[in-house]
């Protein structure tokens, strides 16, 4: 296989990788930002796809931030491939905070108690009890066992229901602030890769020019001589 890594990773390397990546969360934030500065596209539509991988990552859609990001950049005609870019700011050192805060302005916004709901172990907390719920119903499926769904009805009413609405204003604020943040510096670092580029290819010509009026007076030498 073309694409397949020659030396297989343990499960526990991956596990620590996905946590800590290789080089730290520093150098992945710095390559997502280089990558998304290099996109062939105007600042403005690169921004639009920031606003909506922001956007996303306050949702509780786990496991389809991609899909959610790519739509919404096409609905707000951004560029998709800056909006899943955006969608690494939420990662596992951010997605407690990040949930936490939705989930307590979704219980404001829906006038509920907020209790122990908002406290960051009970939050980890659900959404394992809900995976195990949902890992032992699948399993359910294929043998005599008998599915409780319990677990994941607890997760949807505390959890889930809040985080999705909750989510919607910390993260329009988010997208927004990405947004206007991300235009003006987009659109300095291309201008300034033109002027880069603009440089190195005048220079390339300067080079090319020299080269040739060299070549053209050395033939105009040997012409001489020949004479």
């Amino acid at each position: 296989m073309v694409f397949k890594r020659r030396d297989r990773r343990p499960l526990w390397q991956m596990a620590v990788e996905f946590f800590w990546p290789r080089g730290g969360w520093g150098r992945a934030f710095h390559y997502v930002k280089h990558r998304m500065r290099r996109l062939p596209d105007t600042p403005e539509k690169i921004a639009r796809g920031i606003f909506a991988g922001i956007v996303t990552i306050f949702t509780p859609f786990y496991g389809l931030h991609f899909l959610t990001a790519a739509i919404l950049a096409t609905i707000t005609r951004g560029n998709i491939l800056a909006a899943l870019l955006a969608t690494f700011v939420g990662n596992p050192l951010t997605y407690v905070p990040i949930g936490l805060i939705s989930v307590q302005t979704g219980y404001f916004l829906l006038g509920r108690p907020l209790g122990s709901h908002g406290d960051g172990e009970n939050f980890v907390k659900k959404f394992i009890l809900a995976a195990e719920d949902l890992r032992d119903n699948v399993i359910a499926l294929f043998t005599n066992q008998d599915a409780d769904w319990t677990a994941l009805g607890v997760f949807y009413h505390d959890i889930f229901y809040p985080y999705m609405i909750g989510g919607i204003i910390p993260g329009l604020i988010g997208g927004i602030v990405g947004y206007y943040v991300s235009v003006p510096l987009i659109r300095a670092y291309q201008a300034r890769r033109r002027g880069a580029l603009k440089t190195k290819l005048a220079a390339m010509r300067a080079k090319a020019d020299a080269k040739r009026m060299k070549n053209g007076n050395g033939e105009g030498k040997s012409r001489e001589r020949k004479i």
